[in-house]
């Protein structure tokens, strides 16, 4: 057994794709002929296997490191860094992004390092709060890179039991469990040439992470329940909102996989950080929305654009998307602070009013009519009007509308301006009954 004092080959020459193949392939063969050879001892085998499986990992980390810096010499010339001209300099190089960016210079590093690295196979670490678009940025890696007609497979890590975990990620043998009636690929095999996405790597449990350092090392899974080795050549982008580095001091993650997994390690920032962006979003989740559900954008009033510009979305673009979508929903052909959810709307200096209205006092208790009530108050007050006389009717609009001598129909477009069931008001009074 003299694998290793075979003779040396001259080194490749820096570039050479080749010379880097031709090794590999000679490695394959080797590794294939010790794997069924009967002359030799088992315990020797797995021994040789495993010289073979580092030596071929250090192969294709040079092969990697090598891609990424003549990707970074490719660049054309020297980017500019005046306002403005990073992000146009991104477009103009047909850089793939699927939906909209701004100004931001944190962002607009991690789009640059995404283009640089998306061409190579080197993995890739994407960390960032909550809804800050960890996974639109793994799809912009795929997209960009030489693998984006290949399977990208998304895999979210917090939410596989522990008992499942093997199973989901690299697939079973018929019989190798209760339940597994047949044979079933996992994650990584479907994800064979192309790209998987593992999501909220930092929840992946110890077990999980040991198993994933064996994939990442000898690029070759194990189906539950069979010891035969599959090949599978996966690009792998993980993402977190997690501190790794603090997790791998208290001993949550391994620090091998950390270093493994963040060969490029990007940061996107939160929204608040990218304010310039929001107007861009407001406008490209709204058409999104009208389309979705079929009808013509809605109008924001500039009270509400105002509030959507300043306010601080602690669940990220995800949470920016999601009151786009809302409003869309409940509004009409203009939206307003009122179709906002409750939680978040602003104070307004008129919510003494409100609370007028629930003491039983102030204007909007005096009032004996709706007209007059619009003319004492500005549309919070209206609402107060409204959610009383829906209180005191137990939720009976056709009641309400004789009782304000209102049109019905009328009546049900106030309501559904300010986002008012009569459900919600009916329930209420069966529950005090």
């Amino acid at each position: 057994m003299k694998i290793l004092d075979q003779p040396e080959e001259s080194a490749p020459s820096p570039g050479s794709a080749i010379s880097y193949a031709g090794l590999i392939e000679k490695i394959e063969i080797l590794r294939s002929t010790l794997r069924w050879s009967s002359k030799l001892e088992r315990p020797e085998i797995e021994k040789l296997l495993k010289q073979a499986s580092s030596l071929r990992d250090e192969v294709m980390q040079l092969s990697h490191k090598e891609r990424f810096v003549q990707a970074a010499v490719a660049e054309p010339k020297r980017v500019d860094l005046t306002p403005g001209a990073r992000r146009q300099g991104l477009l103009e190089r047909s850089f793939i992004f699927e939906g909209t960016f701004g100004d931001n210079p944190k962002l607009l590093e991690a789009l640059e390092i995404a283009e640089k690295a998306a061409p190579t196979d080197l993995p890739v670490l994407i960390d960032g709060e909550s809804g800050t678009g960890k996974e639109l940025m793994a799809k912009v890696i795929h997209a960009n890179g030489s693998r984006a007609d290949k399977p990208y497979i998304s895999v979210n890590c917090g939410a596989i039991p522990d008992n499942l975990l093997e199973s989901e990620l690299f697939g079973h043998k018929k019989g190798a469990f209760t339940g597994a009636s047949n044979d079933r690929k996992g994650k990584f095999e479907s994800a064979h040439t192309g790209t998987i996405f593992l999501d909220e790597i930092g929840e992946l449990p110890l077990s999980g992470q040991v198993k994933l350092l064996r994939v990442l090392e000898a690029h070759e899974i194990q189906r539950v329940g069979s010891d035969e080795p599959i090949a599978v050549d996966t690009r792998i982008v993980a993402a977190t909102n997690r501190n790794l580095r603090q997790f791998c001091d208290e001993g949550r993650f391994r620090e091998d996989l950390y270093y493994r997994l963040s060969v490029i390690h990007l940061t996107l920032p939160p929204l608040r950080e990218r304010r310039d962006e929001i107007p861009l979003l407001l406008a490209y989740f709204g058409d999104e929305a009208a389309a979705t559900l079929k009808r013509r954008p809605v109008k924001l009033s500039p009270r509400l654009r105002d509030f959507l510009k300043g306010y601080d979305y602690r669940g990220n673009i995800r949470e920016l998307r999601n009151i786009i979508y809302r409003i869309a929903c409940l509004a009409g052909d203009m939206a307003d602070v009122e179709h906002l959810p409750i939680d978040i709307r602003p104070k307004s200096a008129l919510s003494a009013v409100m609370n007028d209205v629930q003491a039983g006092g102030g204007v909007i208790a005096g009032a004996t009519s709706l007209s007059e009530a619009k003319r004492t108050a500005s549309d919070e007050a209206e609402r107060a009007f409204l959610e009383r006389g829906l209180q005191e009717v137990g939720g009976t609009v056709a009641e309400l509308a004789r009782r304000f001598e209102m049109n019905r129909s009328h009546l049900q477009m106030l309501l559904k301006k300010h986002g008012l069931h009569s459900k919600d008001f009916r329930h209420q009074a069966a529950d005090k009954a």
